[in-house]
């Protein structure tokens, strides 16, 4: 089991995740991003949220890998 953090960003802001998540694996770590990309999606907010991506780091902080919320939400046209 590894501990997991899933930092998000734009070119102008970056949410950094202090707690991070214990993962068994790649798989479960990329379906526990998709519910932080859920999650930041569905709350009241007029942010737009297609120039976002989560950064899944280890807990040395390096990169393992990213996903764009566009991976979600689909590019606007």
């Amino acid at each position: 089991m590894a501990q997991v953090f899933f930092h998000c960003s734009n070119d102008d802001e970056v949410l950094i995740d202090r707690r991070g998540a214990a993962v068994l694996d790649l798989t479960e770590a990329r379906d526990y991003a998709a519910r932080v990309m859920r999650s930041l999606i569905s709350a009241k907010t007029s942010e737009d949220w297609r120039e976002w991506v989560v950064h899944v780091a280890d807990d040395l902080g390096e990169e393992i890998f990213a996903v764009p919320f566009a991976s979600v939400l689909g590019r606007m046209q």
